[in-house]
């Protein structure tokens, strides 16, 4: 979770519940980290269609208000090769690189989209195909997410998984290994073929 779209998914969600006259609250608890079409499957599964995947998608294309990159998400990334991290994430490609590039976020060697699995989050494919491609074990890695479904994710992947409270409170984000805020503070250093990870005031 680099860029803070929150706002955006939201919006679209409500706008598309409106069209079709029904209540976007059931869309909204499950939309974090899940892709369109997955949250349309557990909440209303006759609308499960690609017409209806194809207009949330255009309509958060073409919305940038409020994008902005977690603080602290640009120094982040700046200080790691782009072959030794990736993004995982349930957006499109053409989504994911908008956002990315709204926000002065650099796009990593590794990226995986919606297009690219079977199973979406929270299955862990995405994160076990990221690592493979990074060619490291999911153990080996640490996975940052801010929604449930990314978190189980993460977990079933095997990676170490920290939650980030930008999009939902710690108690909602059950299974991380700790939580912060958001980026801001992080300590990078490489070690032999491996990085050593310093957070601050992490929150078990």
């Amino acid at each position: 979770m680099l860029v803070d779209s929150r706002s955006i998914v939201e919006r679209t969600w409500r706008q598309w519940a409106e069209r079709h006259q029904i209540d976007p609250a059931p869309f909204l608890q499950i939309a974090h980290g899940r892709r369109a079409l997955d949250t349309l499957r557990m909440v209303l599964p006759r609308l499960a269609t690609d017409t209806e995947v194809e207009w949330l998608d255009a309509t958060e294309l073409a919305d940038r208000e409020g994008l902005k990159p977690v603080p602290g998400a640009r120094e982040l990334v700046a200080s790691l090769p782009r072959h030794r991290w990736a993004i995982v994430t349930s957006c499109g490609r053409d989504l994911a690189r908008l956002r990315l590039g709204s926000a002065g976020i650099p796009i990593p060697d590794v990226m995986m989209v919606a297009e690219e699995v079977k199973r979406g989050k929270p299955a862990p494919d995405g994160y076990r195909l990221g690592a493979e491609r990074l060619g490291y074990a999911p153990p080996a890695c640490i996975v940052f997410e801010d929604a449930p479904a990314g978190v189980a994710a993460g977990r079933a992947a095997g990676a170490r998984v920290v939650g980030l409270t930008t999009t939902h409170a710690a108690a909602d984000l059950s299974g991380v290994d700790a939580t912060i805020a958001d980026f801001r503070g992080i300590d990078i250093r490489p070690e032999l073929d491996a990085f050593v990870v310093t957070f601050p005031s992490m929150t078990p």
